[in-house]
């Protein structure tokens, strides 16, 4: 069982960044996904979350706009798609399965069930 994030990498500001995290070992059909950074001498923070029917979604104040959770079933993927990055957007990021998932809740680093790899984002000119 193993959940991989990845796209991360160096981006200027106002630029595009679209992160993936990728299922084996288990089927993410019935998981709620989540996915949080964290950024040097800050806790970790929620960013944004979808329900596993994706009729519910949650995003960070701060990426509400700029950024979009999705998930493709037939692929067993899910993904990250960020746009207009400021520098603060700078982080590891990483998706997790959420045991509990509440429309315009954010998600717990306690509901976090099986946690990607995570991914470097900078964002600098």
């Amino acid at each position: 069982v193993q959940l991989q994030a990845s796209g991360g990498g160096v981006v200027q500001p106002g630029g595009s960044l679209r992160l993936s995290c990728g299922a084996s070992g288990f089927n993410l059909d019935y998981q709620a996904i989540g996915w949080f950074r964290q950024a040097p001498g800050k806790e970790r923070e929620a960013v944004c979350g979808i329900s596993s029917t994706e009729t519910f979604t949650y995003y960070a104040d701060s990426v509400k706009g700029r950024f979009t959770i999705s998930r493709d079933k037939s692929k067993n993927m899910a993904y990250l798609q960020m746009n207009s990055l400021k520098p603060e957007d700078t982080a590891v990021y990483f998706c997790a399965t959420l045991r509990f998932f509440k429309a315009n809740t954010p998600p717990t680093i306690s509901d976090g069930i099986y946690w990607g790899q995570e991914t470097q984002v900078t964002v600098s000119s």
